[in-house]
């Protein structure tokens, strides 16, 4: 439930930030350039971060899943699969 309410008081801090800092801005990435509200460039950087960071931890959560099976296995298991 903290989680939860965490997230939500982050969304609605960068909301107001993005709100109060809504003018034009060009953004240059290599050979791309656009000008867009400041507002938008920042709820996209945020959806960005927030889309990596739950990538990272979906993967990190499957290692120690994983991890946590093998560990789980009979001794006589483990060798077998050392072996190959």
């Amino acid at each position: 439930m903290i989680t939860i309410i965490l997230i939500l008081i982050t969304v609605a801090i960068v909301s107001l930030f993005s709100v109060q800092n809504a003018g034009p801005v060009v953004v240059s990435f290599l050979v791309w350039r656009f000008e867009a509200s400041l507002a938008i460039v920042i709820v996209l950087c945020m959806l960005a971060g927030i889309s990596i960071g739950v990538v990272i931890a979906s993967l990190a959560r499957r290692k120690t899943v994983r991890e946590r099976k093998i560990q789980d296995k009979p001794e006589d298991v483990k060798e077998i699969e050392t072996e190959k």
